[in-house]
């Protein structure tokens, strides 16, 4: 196991769910209460711009950060702007370009925009960049303020003993600035279509499975280039987190492509991925940052053997672990040290509105495995998560402070009414901070 930190806690709690105010004040107030209460690790959701829907999963650009975030903070000087565009003109041109063209356009995809345009002739990008000129050079001052006060964040934190556990999605939106850039990296027609879609099979989530309209990589073409795009997606995100978690790690070894003509992801077929390939390219832009599988879901023997291959932790949620199979693998008796344990991810209901919509057997099984009569949640939970032989567990903030559905950040499946939850002040304080870091300590997970 690659893991270079110590048996610990953190909390899961993305940046949009903290109370209003600047995000420099509201988080760095945050980690104050995170190191009161002896946790080390802040887990927080993908940090690039998120869709019309507010997900986060579906971002334009697998560079660039969400700008409105910082829109408060301080802005950077002219030299910084500079420095910066300098450094990141491989993307940052085109992300800025992209977004001017679709306001241009009234936000139409990419394929339906003049073919000039659409198939990137250098006459009408250069047309387009002086036609454009000032709203490239806007998106260029907001993405240097995103990473200089992002990295004033991190510091911050770093400096309390609070390390950030970032989230990488695998893909990107198909009418995304990579994929109109870099059209021979993804699986596409001649004219910018999707060839096929990623998606998932049939799951816990979705009787049909899930449909999710990224367009697959052409892992050929990505790996004849020396992975220089995905490399260099890592190395940004390395610089931002201390960990990071790979979104839908299963996709590496084999992904569920759903052929443009199907009627739901029902009709998809797994495809064999790239494999650790992919990822032993990345060594040599890390930088000490630690990755993290999510391998969640179906789960085959050839995904397990990667991920201990390469050395990876892996993640297990204590709310698929009540089945009646002493084997569960979301057990904490079945965690190795190599195990991230969570009570719930963002994908989950809150633990109080799972165990709220279990009927009396269910119930009993949870009781009886966890060797209570009659077990107090969310809290019974978040103690069992802690007393996981894993390395790292972490527990959403709303099963700290005892939060129903009310407080779930998102549903899969759906678009409406998700990542919207944010908690109040009143609900965390000093008292809590000492209760909890008390419990750390009786689980050996306050290193000093």
């Amino acid at each position: 196991m690659n893991v270079q930190i110590p048996r610990s806690a953190g909390v899961l709690l993305h940046v949009t769910s903290l109370p209003p105010g600047p995000l420099l004040d509201t988080a760095d107030r945050f980690g104050v209460w995170l190191a009161t209460a002896g946790f080390r690790v802040w887990q927080i959701l993908p940090l690039g711009p998120t869709d019309p829907h507010g997900s986060p999963y579906q971002p334009n650009s697998g560079f660039a950060g969400h700008a409105p975030l910082f829109e408060d903070a301080p802005d950077p000087s002219a030299e910084e702007v500079a420095r910066f565009a300098a450094d990141n003109v491989d993307w940052l041109e085109d992300y800025a370009l992209f977004l001017a063209l679709s306001a241009e356009h009234d936000q139409a995809g990419w394929p339906s925009w003049p073919v000039p345009l659409r198939d990137r002739a250098p006459a009408a990008l250069d047309a387009a960049r002086r036609r454009h000129a000032a709203a490239i050079t806007r998106v260029v001052h907001e993405q240097c303020r995103f990473e200089r006060n992002w990295q004033a964040l991190k510091q911050r934190l770093n400096a309390r003993g609070i390390r950030i556990f970032g989230d990488v999605p695998l893909f990107l939106a198909h009418n995304s600035a990579d994929v109109w850039a870099h059209r021979s990296l993804f699986e596409l027609t001649d004219d910018g279509q999707c060839e096929s879609f990623m998606g998932v099979p049939p799951d816990a989530f979705s009787d049909d499975g899930q449909w999710w309209g990224y367009p697959p990589y052409r892992w050929s073409a990505m790996a004849e280039s020396g992975y220089a795009w995905w490399k260099r997606r890592f190395e940004i995100q390395a610089r931002r987190f201390d960990l990071v978690r790979i979104d839908h790690f299963r996709g590496l070894v084999a992904f569920w492509r759903i052929p443009h003509q199907a009627e739901s992801a029902r009709d998809g077929s797994w495809v064999p991925g790239p494999g650790r390939g992919c990822i032993d390219a990345l060594a040599p832009v890390l930088e000490g940052t630690q990755l993290v599988a999510e391998d969640l879901g179906y789960i085959t023997d050839d995904v397990v053997e990667t991920r201990h291959q390469l050395g990876l932790p892996g993640m297990r949620v204590l709310q698929f672990a009540f089945d009646g199979d002493p084997d569960n693998p979301h057990l904490p008796r079945c965690h190795l040290p190599d195990t991230v344990c969570y009570t719930g991810t963002h994908d989950n209901d809150t633990t109080l509105g799972w165990w709220q919509r279990l009927d009396a057997n269910a119930r009993a099984v949870v009781a009886r495995t966890l060797g209570q009569d009659d077990p107090v949640m969310p809290q019974a939970l978040v103690e069992f998560g802690w007393s996981s032989p894993g390395f790292l567990s972490m527990t959403p903030l709303q099963d700290l402070i005892g939060l129903g559905s009310e407080a779930r950040m998102n549903v899969p499946g759906t678009v409406d009414n998700n990542w919207q939850w944010r908690f109040d002040w009143t609900q965390i304080g000093a008292d809590m901070a000492t209760t909890i870091r008390q419990h750390l300590i009786r689980h050996d997970r306050y290193p000093l």
